[in-house]
Order: structure tokens, then sequence, then C-alpha cells
């Protein structure tokens, strides 16, 4: 594919070529990825400025979503991604082979800068998500520390960087600069630009900016810092769709495929009638998404691939609300529980109240069925990011699904994200929605394609 630069986009293309420490605070869908790869591409092949680039990110991001985008762009098909991740044996094979950009996890940052001791490689680090290093008392922020005397280029990519409050912005900005801007400590740094606000006898809970505070540091980190925001910049459709690829460990993709080989070679596909396609599918989509009911109606539970992507994904909107489709019972349960683990109110759409409390902003994720959220309800004032967990083959659902937040009352850029398993049936429902096809026909095409595909394999 290829990449013709929007204004915004080469603006911070050309801030990455002239600054050794940026940080581009943009939006999700202003493709900070591609924008970042096009920098390095020129930094490393026309400028000969860095050689060896890390790029540190959540695990599932680090898993598909810097290669892939390497691979979608035409202008990017000379980068080498080697992903470091998997076992300490792999991690070791991956950082051995030859590469441009080697992408890791942030949960093994501490190991790697353990591993490389003093011999540190890496010229140019790119920190995605940058939020996650907000805290200075963590081992990874402590890690990139040691080792950020000897990066000569770095930058932080992330949507929200301060979402909670302005003092998240020290730990970040300190990896860019060293302290040069906001001071060496984030006491000083508090002492400076915040007041104690909820405390006890001795200890300070939370603290509120001082007057102007968020005007000055604005101005202190504008040279080195890019914030943008979609409904300002982005020169798009007023939907934005963003796919996050979702690859499946080992043991999942084995159990995918040998369920898909083995239900498909089952059918002859001149005798697949509309009922068995159907229900054919609806077992692909249900294994894709993690687990797959049983004959009792039990749900089976598989693998928790997508569930720990869709965590990634909620983590990065940084507490913004998002509306979330779910396809079949199971998922909203598993997700459910995964998401009591954190302390955003969730809450399963059951009928009016539901809709005023998220309208009100009571809700941080609000789980739905398309087929019962589809249509009359106005959402739109609660949240702009909207969550597939699992795609419809409806179209007809898909739009009016996606309507419940990009409608008349909406005052800023709906984000609609897809949770999409390569290699699987999330695809062709993609393709299927994407060419506005007839279900029906899609679903029948996408059956045919996938058992000609095992009758080759025979």
């Amino acid at each position: 594919m290829k990449f013709v630069p929007h204004n915004y986009q080469q603006f911070c293309i050309d801030k990455l070529l002239e600054l050794p420490a940026a940080g581009l605070f943009l939006d999700m869908g202003l493709g900070k990825t591609v924008t970042t790869l096009t920098a390095i591409k020129e930094l490393k092949y026309y400028r000969f400025a860095v050689c060896k680039v890390l790029v540190i990110a959540p695990k599932k991001v680090a898993e598909a979503t810097w290669s892939r985008e390497a691979e979608k762009w035409d202008h990017l098909q000379c980068l080498r991604v080697s992903t470091v991740l998997g076992s300490k044996t792999k991690r070791v094979r991956a950082l051995a082979m030859p590469a441009d950009i080697y992408v890791i996890n942030r949960e093994n940052v501490e190991w790697l800068v353990d591993y490389y001791r003093n011999a540190w490689p890496f010229d140019m680090v790119v920190i995605d998500e940058s939020s996650s290093f907000k805290d200075q008392s963590t081992k990874r922020w402590k890690a990139m520390k040691r080792v950020r005397p000897k990066i000569n280029r770095i930058v932080l990519l992330t949507g929200t960087p301060a979402p909670n409050t302005l003092i998240d912005l020290w730990a970040q900005v300190y990896l860019l600069d060293e302290g040069a801007r906001l001071g060496r400590t984030i006491s000083g740094f508090r002492e400076r630009y915040f007041l104690p606000d909820k405390r006890s006898a001795e200890r300070v809970f939370t603290y509120k900016p001082k007057h102007d505070t968020e005007q000055t540091i604005q101005d202190l980190i504008g040279d080195i810092c890019i914030s943008m925001k979609a409904e300002d910049y982005l020169t798009l459709p007023e939907c934005t769709k963003v796919s996050v690829p979702v690859l499946l460990d080992a043991k999942a993709k084995k159990a995918y495929e040998t369920m898909e080989r083995e239900m498909l070679l089952e059918i002859d596909e001149d005798f697949i009638t509309a009922d068995s396609a159907a229900v054919l599918t609806g077992k692909l989509l249900q294994l894709a998404g993690g687990a797959v009911y049983d004959a009792d109606h039990i749900a089976q539970k598989i693998h928790g691939c997508k569930v720990e992507a869709f965590m990634e994904l909620v983590d990065s909107l940084n507490g913004k609300p998002a509306l979330v489709f779910y396809a079949f019972q199971h998922e909203r349960d598993r997700i459910i529980e995964a998401l009591r683990k954190t302390k955003l109110r969730v809450r399963a759409f059951r009928g009016a109240q539901d809709a005023d409390d998220w309208n009100n902003g009571n809700i941080d994720i609000l789980l739905a069925h398309p087929a019962s959220t589809a249509y009359g309800l106005n959402l739109q004032f609660g949240g702009n990011h909207v969550i597939w967990f699992t795609p419809t083959w409806s179209l007809e659902l898909y739009q009016q699904a996606n309507a419940r937040l990009h409608r008349q009352g909406q005052t800023q850029r709906v984000i609609i994200h897809h949770l999409i398993v390569e290699g699987s049936v999330d695809e062709d429902v993609m393709r299927a929605l994407d060419g506005k096809a007839d279900t029906q026909d899609a679903l029948m095409q996408s059956l045919k394609a996938r058992i000609e595909k095992y009758r080759r394999q025979e």
C-alpha cells in the first residue's frame, strides 16, 4: 500500500528527524506507528543517524502491530523487524537476528537492560504507549533511566500522556530530557507546580495544580512534545476505523486450525447450507475469541489471547470510556472477569438506566450485544470509542451499532477499534463489512475458500 502522509503526519515525521528526543502525544487513529517507522527508515537508510532501534510496546502490540505496519506499506518493505518475545531462549535468539528494529514488550525491559549491562546496543528507542512509564517507582522506568545516557534518540508515543493528573508527565518527560525541563526529581516538580489536596495529618494522597500550572508545563515541554487531537487534525472521514491485530499463541493457533480443518472437511462445499454455514462460522468466531460452547451450552475456555489484547487496548485509552460490542455471552463474562482487576466502572447494558448512566459519564466500559443496542439508543454523549471484540456478519447491525456514538450531538471524532485474530474468520468478516457484501454470499465464499485451502494441504 502506498503511503501518502497527511500534513500533520509529515509535520511529525519532520520533527522526529529534527529532534533527538521527541514525544508524539497523538490520538488513536492518527497513524503514530507508520509515522514513526517512516522517520526510522529515513534516519537509518538515508541519514545514517541510527543503527539499531528498539521499540518497547504492550505485549500484544509488540507481537503484531509494528511488524504488520512495516509489511503493510510499500515504502517500509525494506525494514527488518525482530520481535523479542517468549521464553528467554527465544528472546536471546531474536536479539541475535540481523534486523533494523527490535520490538520487546514492556514487562521485559528490566531483563533487557540487565542482559546487555554496559554493552547497550540500541542508539534509538521508541516507547509505544509511554503512559505505562508514568510511574518513576516501577522497575521498567528505573531500568530505562539507567540506560538513558546511552540512547542518542528517543521517541515517546501515547494518546493521553497525563490521563489522571499532570504529575504523570514528569516520569515520561524525564526519559526524554533527563530532567532538563521539569526538574530532576519528582518531589521538586510537585513542590514547584502543585499544592497538597487530599491528605491526612502527615501524608499527602493527591495534589492539585497551582494556578496556570498546565499552561506553564505545556510551555516548558512544547519544543519536544507534539500534542494533537484527532478532531483537530485528522483529515479523514468523521468515523475512524482501526484494526488491532491479534496473534494466537502456538497452542491456541493449533486448536483453532484443528477445529477449522475438521469441521470444514466434514461437509462438501456443494452441500453447504445457510444453516450449516452459520453454525460453522459461529463456532470459529467463538474460538477466535477464546472459548466455545459445548453440547450442553457450557463455555469451554481455549485461550486468552484476544482478552489480553482487549485489556491492552483499554489500558491504552487511559481512562477514556468505551462502548464494547460482544457476540457471545461467554465473551461478555470473560471480559467482565478480566476488568474486575481494574478500577474501571464496568456495566453490561440492560436498559434505559444504563444508557443514562453512560451519557452522564458514570460508566467507563459499557458492554453490549449489537442486537440489543443497534436501534434507537442515543449514546453519543458518553464517549467516542467503540470496540468490537468479535465482528458481526450483519452489515446492518454493524452500521447501526456504530451509529450509537457516531450521530448528531457527538462532539468528538468517533474511533472504532476491531480486535482481529490473524488468519481467522475474523478477517473474512471484516472483508465482507468493508466491501458491504451480501452477508450470506460473503459467508459462503469464505467457507469455500477455506475448504479449498485445506484440500490443497491433504
